[in-house]
């Protein structure tokens, strides 16, 4: 897709369906999850691409793998997603979930801070491989965050902005048990990596569920 063309879609029209014309131009976009376990990646990864949400959670064993194709006037996207295990056993497969993608999302659970700081180690390792992917910086589980006292919500999201300008990357916290800014993080990642208007409105107040790119 050229960019004069790319700049002329805008995200927040995008359907899903990959039943659209065959004139339309297919381009795949590669996509990387990384973090710590547990922290619900699998679930978002779901959520994202079936709709559904299992709260009986099955840990990641090395990498999973999905795909997802939305329809954009004249492109059909298809987001092809790489879900790393967050266990050090599994750090070899990196290379795996990181060469060749266009976006990263470094992510962590709003409930668990230590797993904020591990995306520092997370971060460091994923660029060692690809140093141009588009980072996006993603907190889980925002329902639970959503019960916190205004002391505690303000207190982890100012350290998540902190992460979040380090890697000069978007802040998006999200719940896929709930349906919180799943979808609109799909969105705001094409429109990162293909450089698209994006209309989706910002959400930027403390405790909210934070939409900042």
């Amino acid at each position: 897709m050229s960019v004069a063309e790319a700049a002329s879609l805008q995200v927040q029209g995008a359907s899903s369906g990959a039943d659209a014309s065959s004139s339309k131009e297919d381009v795949v976009v590669k996509v990387g999850m990384v973090g710590d376990a547990q922290i619900g990646k699998t679930s978002l990864m779901v959520k994202y691409v079936e709709g559904s949400f299992d709260e009986d959670y099955i840990q990641t064993l090395g990498v999973n793998f999905m795909e997802k194709t939305v329809s954009i006037r004249n492109a059909n996207i298809t987001f092809s997603i790489w879900d790393l295990g967050g266990q050090k056993e599994f750090i070899n497969m990196l290379p795996l979930v990181c060469n060749d993608a266009a976006a990263i999302l470094f992510m962590f659970d709003l409930s668990r801070v230590g797993t904020l700081k591990s995306v520092k180690e997370w971060y460091r390792q994923a660029r060692g491989f690809n140093k141009t992917a588009v980072a996006i910086l993603v907190g889980t589980k925002y329902d639970i965050f959503a019960s916190y006292t205004p002391e505690e919500q303000a207190d982890i999201t100012k350290q998540a902005r902190r992460y979040a300008k380090a890697m000069k990357a978007p802040l998006i916290f999200s719940s896929a048990s709930h349906s919180i800014n799943v979808q609109k993080l799909f969105k705001i990642l094409l429109s990162r990596v293909f450089d698209l208007k994006c209309n989706i409105p910002k959400i930027v107040n403390d405790g909210e569920p934070i939409l900042e790119y």
